[in-house]
């Protein structure tokens, strides 16, 4: 379990927005390496992420910071499918992450994978054989991490290390030919058994694994550890800066090391890639573990690793995140040196910030309440005009019908209202949004008391929503008209985890316990006729209620919108504290 002390919380008001900015400690190396010319002016990143689910929000800063960096001091990304463990990974999440990274708004130099460098990852295996620096240990699983120690214990040399040279590079060699079983052998670096850094104490190299490769079939039945492959695919590509997560600095030494047994320079060129680590992202009221993740996929607790209440890219996506807020909240993250908790709310804002000048203004009754107006004719029905943008006359105008019979929300009425309320009431007025002023007249009850209709009378005089008489209306509310209204299927989402952080969890007690069983909440609403032509991916701000986006489970039966993230309800705070 995680010690919440040592993590720093991101609040949304951290840091003023006109505060001027400061290299980050990254941004100090590059320029650092381009003043003395390290490598001859160039800079080349690389995201290289294992093929073995589905990217989510940690990941998008990953993507942000090595993309976005080399484009900041004019160099090149690749993209690196890690896929060195061939029993988890799959073509499905090669096609997702490459979605995920142009839906991100970045392009990569080059496309390569870990397969790519089998071939010579083995040579350099062999090479390091030859030259005493790894061996063929026949222990299981079980005796080397008993032979490794502890942080309190020093570690003990394996019976094996001091076998020859010859002798390991022929039993290396039969690893590879698949004459033993998975498990039965292993390839490991000699490096030091008590090292202090537990990574340096004679590491696997290679196991065996007889599984079928996405993109090698079975032409390997051994594949390499990733903390040796790793450092040798960055030499291989010419990375200048190879950055990660936090959980690799004490990896680092390792990294080096491998690189630095090739004291011929027969493998890779100079200068050597460095390492450099950030702070790893993790979300309030949100899990990141994949394995994790994968189990709220496996047991039916969303519907998919595209679920919006997931945090996987392609759940944001779905849900209606876009790509600029993904990439404004990474930017307000910014790059520290230890982990750190941030705020839904910031990412939450980023997006709201983003949709409100870019979501187009519709009308929607999320629950809705029959309105009629009982000394309004057929006749005198008229249109009624509204801005596509409040903020933006030029954008132009959409037109509704304004009719006898209307739907509300049902939160726009109270029968016995509060102080400061000024929405509908018995005997209350109220603005119809850009149409007029009703006043409520009645109230109709079911034989249960539910109220299923409010019999209000219109203000003939006050079309465009004031009154003729100059008298103050205080108070405003959507609205649609029964006889153009369209229905939809809303789906409101709230947090998938109640706790703050899943993972701080009573022992003995299932992360799991934690999920919120209100996370979804499907409603029937009745929608404004400019919406019926839709289309999947579009968003909108629905007027007092939030911004919302076409799910890709509508059809030209039925519209499925998401709730992206809500408006803020003075209302509610007021509502909440009384």
């Amino acid at each position: 379990m995680e010690d919440n002390t040592q993590i720093g919380i991101l609040m949304t008001h951290e840091q003023p927005p006109s505060a001027p900015k400061s290299l980050n400690f990254i941004e100090e190396i590059m320029e650092a390496d381009l003043a003395s010319n390290k490598h001859s002016g160039r800079i080349m990143t690389r995201f290289p992420p294992e093929p073995n689910g589905y990217l989510h929000i940690g990941h998008a800063k990953s993507i942000c910071i090595n993309f976005g960096l080399a484009k900041k001091y004019g160099g090149k990304t690749n993209i690196r499918f890690d896929d060195t463990n061939p029993v988890k990974e799959d073509v499905e999440y090669v096609d997702s992450i490459r979605e995920d990274v142009r839906w991100m708004g970045f392009s990569w130099a080059g496309e390569f994978y870990a397969s790519d460098y089998f071939p010579l990852l083995y040579d350099f295996a062999e090479y390091l054989i030859q030259n005493g620096k790894a061996f063929v240990c026949d222990l299981s699983e079980s005796e080397i991490k008993e032979y490794r120690g502890n942080f309190y214990t020093p570690g003990h040399p394996s019976p094996y290390r001091d076998r020859s040279r010859e002798e390991s590079l022929n039993l290396f060699r039969r690893m590879r030919a698949g004459e033993f079983p998975d498990g039965f052998r292993v390839l490991r670096a000699k490096i030091d058994v008590q090292h202090p850094n537990m990574n340096m104490r004679d590491p696997l190299m290679y196991r065996i694994r007889r599984a079928h490769h996405h993109r090698t079939g079975s032409d390997w039945r051994i594949y390499p550890m990733y903390d040796y492959a790793h450092g040798i695919c960055d030499a291989i590509e010419n990375i200048t800066h190879s950055i990660c997560t936090l959980e690799f600095e004490d990896h680092r030494p390792l990294y080096d090391w491998f690189l630095e047994q090739d004291t011929e320079e027969k493998f890779f060129k100079r200068p050597l890639p460095r390492q450099i680590e950030f702070a790893r992202l993790n979300l309030t009221h949100t899990v990141m573990s994949k394995r994790r993740l994968l189990q709220l996929v496996q047991e039916g607790i969303v519907s998919g690793w595209d679920d919006p209440r997931m945090p996987t890219i392609c759940g944001l996506r779905r849900r209606g995140y876009t790509p600029e807020a993904i990439r404004s909240f990474a930017e307000r993250v910014g790059v520290a040196k230890r982990d750190m908790l941030a705020e839904a709310s910031l990412l939450e804002a980023c997006v709201r910030e983003d949709l409100e000048a870019n979501a187009p203004r519709r009308m929607a009754v999320l629950r809705p309440l029959k309105l009629t107006i009982t000394n309004m004719t057929p006749e005198q029905s008229f249109d009624v005009e509204l801005p596509h943008f409040n903020e933006k006359p030029e954008s132009g105008v959409r037109k509704l019908r304004f009719t006898k019979e209307l739907w509300i929300e049902q939160d726009d009425f109270r029968e016995a209202p509060p102080k400061k309320w000024f929405r509908l009431a018995p005997g209350a007025e109220v603005r119809l949004r850009g149409a007029a002023i009703v006043r409520c007249q009645e109230v109709v009850k079911d034989s249960q008391g539910g109220i299923t209709e409010l019999k209000c009378v219109w203000d003939e005089n006050s079309k465009g929503g004031n009154a003729a008489d100059g008298r103050k209306i205080k108070g405003t509310i959507h609205w649609v008209s029964d006889e153009e209204a369209i229905e939809a299927e809303l789906r409101l989402y709230d947090q998938l985890f109640l706790a703050e952080d899943p993972m701080d969890i009573p022992e003995g007690q299932d992360w799991r316990q934690g999920v919120n069983s209100q996370s979804l909440e499907t409603l029937s609403a009745k929608l404004e006729p400019n919406l019926a032509n839709a289309q999947h991916g579009q968003r909108f701000q629905f007027e007092r209620t939030g911004y919302f986006a076409v799910d890709s489970d509508s059809t030209p039966k039925l519209l499925v919108f998401n709730r992206i993230v809500g408006l803020k309800d003075s209302w509610a705070k007021i509502e909440a504290k009384s």
